[in-house]
């Protein structure tokens, strides 16, 4: 229920209202473990979102989840929401960036702190990158963060079905059991076991990304032609003298 915007609270009172049908507050709050004072608040939500109605019996209220269906228009609804959203980021975004690059004033430099935004400086790889375009990483692993595996078998399976081509230093620990979809489409090596760590770098066009995948992953973005040539230089380097998969 949360996953489709609902809060904690919400979700703990429909659930109780689900188990209960039609039921005063005193009950229903008790149901929910949440307080008296903030289970009238909720209930106006959840009536608002169409999930919650109410009936009189002897001048008493008595509050009731409506059809489970309604879930899924509510669900509809907010689909439509985000698409209308989505919609009007995608007509201001040309003039942002044509403000951006008339200003002169692009970023050299950009932290990415936690695995959202990790993850999403590989997303932007697979929107700037065309079919047959290379990127480069130097030091590829799974480092200490568990959800890096699902995303990289998602994110290589997407990699390949718009053709982008990765050339990958990989640490020597993940080559028995690297994710099946980042071998397609894709040149690989492993590092020796005395350059691993747990810092990796990926580089393409005029950007640099380090990243340490600890069990908060930080990543530092540089935008310097100068630096790729430097790490390209390195990458090759090391290439030759790396095993091949």
């Amino acid at each position: 229920m949360q996953e489709i915007g609902l809060t904690p609270g919400e979700t703990k009172v429909y659930l109780a209202l689900i188990s209960l049908g039609a039921t005063k507050t005193g009950l229903l709050a008790k149901k929910a473990e949440v307080s008296s004072s903030k289970v009238y608040k909720i209930l106006d939500r959840l009536t608002q979102k169409g999930l919650v109605g109410h009936v009189i019996k002897g001048k008493i209220k008595y509050f009731q989840a409506l059809e489970p269906k309604r879930v899924l228009d509510y669900f509809f609804k907010r689909e439509q929401e985000l698409q209308e959203k989505r919609s009007l980021v995608e007509k201001i975004l040309p003039q942002l960036e044509l403000e951006q690059k008339l200003s002169g004033k692009k970023s050299e430099a950009v932290v990415y702190d936690g695995f959202k935004a990790v993850t999403n400086f590989f997303r932007s790889i697979l929107d700037e990158l065309k079919s047959g375009e290379t990127y480069y990483v130097l030091g590829a692993s799974y480092g200490d963060t568990p959800a890096l595996r699902p995303f990289f078998q998602n994110y290589h399976s997407e990699r390949n079905r718009k053709g982008i081509k990765v050339k990958m230093l990989a640490n020597m620990q993940v080559k028995n059991n690297i994710e099946p979809a980042t071998r397609k489409n894709s040149e690989i090596r492993f590092l020796p076991e005395y350059l691993m760590n747990k810092l990796e770098i990926v580089f393409f066009k005029n950007k640099v990304f380090l990243v340490l995948f600890t069990q908060e992953p930080i990543g530092f973005l540089i935008q310097n032609e100068e630096a790729v040539k430097a790490f390209a230089m390195y990458f090759e380097t090391l290439w030759k003298i790396a095993p091949t998969i």
